[in-house]
């Protein structure tokens, strides 16, 4: 367990991670942030180029999960329909207890956590003991959120891999 607030592996999107790229890392649960890494925030349905990804992942044997800190469970459990997945909302991340849970029946070797916040996603997958992944957020949506996001940059500038 690792309380390192620097990620893994920094992608510029969700599609970036391909299947080839996680089957090299021995990724078969990928756990997913979602407000600013799957949709932006307030969106309803993921966009047709991510439900794509997750049905080739998903072909591919990749299993995948929904794990936000949302207190909205209805739109968490939308989002989870939509990408034929399972979820845990109100996760409390950075805590490592719901990414345990989900990884219950996995070793954490063949686990990755992806989301856009390293405060909450980048910090509670180290502490989880998985393959921590950034991406870019999506949509920059307050002044507050753009203020956090500048001040993860530096930890964003020392990922040990990035993907193109």
């Amino acid at each position: 367990m690792s309380f390192s607030p620097i990620p893994d592996v920094y992608a510029r999107a969700l599609p970036d991670l391909t299947l080839e790229f996680l089957r090299r890392r021995g990724i078969t649960l990928l756990m997913l942030d979602l407000d600013n890494t799957i949709a932006p925030y307030g969106a309803t349905a993921p966009a047709s180029e991510i439900l794509a990804w997750a049905d080739r992942l998903k072909d591919g044997g990749v299993t995948l999960f929904i794990v936000s800190n949302s207190r909205k469970t209805a739109r968490v459990s939308s989002f989870a329909a939509q990408l034929g997945c399972g979820f845990v909302h109100h996760a409390r991340k950075p805590s490592p207890k719901a990414l345990r849970a989900v990884m219950r029946d996995y070793d954490a070797a063949n686990c990755a956590f992806v989301g856009d916040q390293t405060y909450t996603d980048v910090l509670g997958a180290n502490r989880a003991g998985v393959l921590s992944i950034a991406v870019h957020p999506l949509k920059w949506t307050n002044p507050l959120l753009l203020a956090r996001y500048w001040l993860e940059l530096p930890f964003r500038a020392m990922t040990k891999e990035r993907l193109k």
